[in-house]
């Protein structure tokens, strides 16, 4: 079982990463708030890992501390939250967010999150409220660099489109965003996030 990974950055795209550790490349997959910490390509870095063992494959899973990792885990434990679906839930709302609205029985905030459905949001109350009490809220911040706009506008789009947002309400979000000057990808993100929840 894979624990943790740490290596040099290969490649970098939101959702997922390669980790170069001694000339093996590992995929791993990450929630958007990892990706808006990643360092440059070639920097070293570590993840926390959760392999996935499934029948036809086997799929690792990143995080940026223990933390992070253990909501992950705690989501994968409610019936109906496979792997994919708790990275979007993570990438949708930050965990002390998330941890805000399962201790409150927030079902609204939690219907927000692409992929989650009302009565999915009733089982993540009934199942999580308790255990979310004792987690500690992860900080985020952004050390990325600004790119070209346009190809920052098709990379946002895609980025959300694969979170389940739909294309034209996101679109125009992601072009308001960029209105605001010059900002790296996982800002734009970030802003769009932020701007969608509301």
């Amino acid at each position: 079982m894979i624990a943790q990974i740490s290596g040099k950055l290969a490649q970098k795209q939101p959702g997922e990463v390669v980790i170069d550790v001694g000339g093996v490349g590992y995929q791993v997959f990450i929630p958007l708030n990892v990706f808006y910490r990643l360092p440059d390509i070639g920097a070293p870095m570590s993840l926390q890992i959760h392999t996935h063992v499934r029948e036809d494959a086997l799929q690792l899973f990143g995080f940026q501390d223990v933390a992070e990792k253990q909501v992950f885990l705690l989501l994968t434990g409610v019936s109906g939250i496979g792997p994919k679906l708790a990275l979007n839930i993570l990438s949708g709302i930050p965990a002390e967010d998330l941890a805000r609205a399962l201790r409150n029985g927030d079902q609204v905030r939690l219907v927000a999150i692409p992929g989650v459905g009302k009565k999915l949001a009733e089982r993540m109350i009934v199942e999580l409220k308790d255990k979310f009490a004792t987690l500690a809220p992860a900080s985020i911040d952004s050390t990325a660099k600004p790119e070209a706009s346009s190809q920052k506008l098709l990379d946002a789009v895609s980025a959300l489109i694969n979170l389940g947002y739909k294309k034209p309400e996101i679109e125009k979000t992601v072009r308001e965003v960029l209105k605001n000057g010059e900002l790296s990808l996982e800002e734009v993100l970030r802003e769009t996030l932020r701007q969608m929840s509301h």
